[in-house]
């Protein structure tokens, strides 16, 4: 890993009306636009479902650290984060996110293990920890059939 700070860079742009096209280098750009709950046109990614698709891609890519130090062995992981936007003193704001995750594992492997290293892959999102809002993780761990 590079030494800290680290330094993120996006880019949108868009005319009065329609898509919003958001690119950074050396990745595809994305269409985006409000969601149907803010008369957006559904059917493509909104600023609301990229923020919960980043908390589930930082907590897997977390999983994956935590486990690789700890040499776990596993076949799969699944996540899921339902973010709840309320308001907040008049504000539009997320009070709180649960993360769903799935986890298979090795037939015999430790499921309180795996359990274990949900919960702390939980704790060190750096995306989630960036957040206001409550966070929640409901965590299953299911031995793959031998």
């Amino acid at each position: 890993m590079q030494p800290y700070p680290h330094t993120y860079t996006a880019c949108a742009s868009g005319e009065s009306v329609g898509l919003v096209y958001v690119t950074a280098t050396g990745v595809a750009a994305l269409d985006t636009a409000s969601p149907p709950e803010f008369e957006g046109p559904g059917g493509v990614w909104s600023p609301e479902t990229l923020l919960c698709a980043s908390i589930a891609d930082c907590f897997i890519l977390t999983f994956r650290a935590v486990s690789r130090a700890t040499r776990f062995q596993w076949v799969r992981i699944e996540a899921r984060v339902e973010g709840i936007l309320d308001r907040v003193e008049r504000t539009p704001q997320f009070i709180g996110y649960t993360t769903s995750a799935k986890l298979i594992i090795p037939a015999g492997a430790n499921k309180d293990k795996g359990r274990e290293l949900l919960e702390r892959a939980e704790q060190a999102c750096l995306i989630a920890n960036s957040l206001r809002g409550s966070r929640r993780l409901e965590a299953e761990v299911i031995a793959a059939e031998s």
